[in-house]
């Protein structure tokens, strides 16, 4: 959220993270009993993906500046899911969690719609100021993506009718801000979501025709521009973004293609990596794909990791749903899963255009489910053996 750079003076540069990070580890040495990392698919890949990045950096085709500032960065992003893991354990703590990231993103969420609402879309919605992982149009239009499922949670299972007013208005500017991005990755993550929605309601005559009355109205109110820069998508080949992008993704396979195992390593999109692997040598871009970012960046295995993380992620969705369904108490935690199921399909589409293989707002969703699943899922019963 970086809310220390809408501050003026000292409190700017504040490293306010750095001091939480440094409280929260001394109250974790004060209160060992309360840490538990449990050991399990998912916390097996929060330890060996880092761990393989740890491998790449060191055989990584570029030793810059760059690179160590992204290595570091995401070994602290996975370092701080780790001690999530050792510490969330209750429904109350997964409910602080989601709270956490609603409010963290919901802020710009709120801030941009109003924005978009009030200039009628002709302006850019961006993130928080700075070099963070949502600064710019395209990361926080799909923060918001993400996270738009989630407000749909806390306000279904929410009592105070304040409340669930509050997010309803939420959702509706969030909305109005991912569209006032004028993000056509987030654009293709918003409709991949839609027709999940849809496939998987109960009701779904009455919520195609709300999509089919509220979509249009939506899309309606932004200005000609917004739907030109949209159109782009069907020519792609006419635009000069989408050309680099698919130059730097040829970059990454050709990449891949000769070290396999561990990649080029972190920020290797420099000229002289371009001009042996890219085919417009000249044309120098960032991954913006998620999957090309980790196969360019850390080879097969590293896209292999990635990859078998979101798996895992679904496969326990899929089990709290199931699970919910026979307990009729727990219904709120089948609730949660779909709407995590929801957020990470905007999160895979979203991030096959952007460049965002390292946030943590998947990852701590992902610890969400892990820890509702531990909740529900019945004990293991040893059988005794009469001798």
């Amino acid at each position: 959220m970086n809310p220390q750079k809408y501050a003026f003076g000292f409190a700017y540069s504040m490293p306010f993270a750095a001091m939480i990070a440094v409280i929260t580890l001394i109250s974790m040495l004060k209160n060992k009993d309360q840490v538990k990392l449990p050991v399990n698919a998912t916390t097996v890949l929060f330890v060996v993906f880092p761990l393989w990045m740890c491998v790449t950096y060191i055989f990584a085709l570029e030793h810059n500046e760059s690179g160590y500032e992204r290595w570091k960065t995401v070994m602290k992003v996975f370092f701080f899911i780790v001690v999530a893991a050792s510490l969330i354990r209750t429904r109350k703590h997964v409910e602080w969690l989601i709270w956490t990231i609603v409010f963290s993103v919901g802020f710009y969420g709120v801030k941009g719609g109003a924005f978009t609402v009030l200039t009628g879309g002709s302006y850019r919605v961006y993130g928080p100021p700075g070099e963070g992982f949502m600064s710019d149009n395209n990361a926080i239009s799909a923060a918001l993506v993400m996270i738009i499922p989630l407000m749909f949670y806390l306000r279904a299972t929410a009592t105070s009718k304040w409340i669930k007013r509050g997010l309803l208005m939420s959702i509706g500017l969030s909305a109005m801000a991912v569209l006032g991005s004028q993000s056509r990755g987030a654009f293709l993550a918003v409709l991949a979501m839609l027709l999940f929605l849809w496939l998987k309601s109960q009701s779904k005559i009455i919520l195609g025709l709300l999509l089919v009355a509220l979509v249009p109205v939506a899309i309606g109110f932004m200005p000609d521009s917004w739907t030109e820069r949209m159109n782009t998508i069907k020519t792609y080949e006419q635009d000069g973004s989408a050309m680099g992008r698919i130059n730097a993704w040829t970059m990454a396979i050709n990449v891949a293609k000769e070290r396999p195992l561990v990649g080029g390593g972190f920020e290797l999109y420099t000229p002289r990596t371009f001009s042996k692997y890219a085919p417009d040598p000249l044309d120098v871009h960032a991954a913006h794909s998620i999957y090309f970012q980790m196969l360019g960046e850390h080879g097969y295995v590293g896209l292999l990791l990635f990859l078998s993380i979101g798996f895992v992620a679904w496969s326990l969705a899929r089990r709290i749903i199931k699970l919910s369904k026979t307990q009729p108490e727990n219904a709120w935690a089948g609730q949660l899963a779909r709407a995590i199921q929801v957020s990470l399909i905007g999160y895979a589409v979203g991030g096959a255009f952007i460049n965002i293989g390292y946030w943590e707002i998947q990852y701590y969703e992902i610890i969400a489910l892990m820890v509702v699943y531990g909740l529900l899922k019945p004990p293991v019963r040893k059988t005794v053996y009469a001798v």
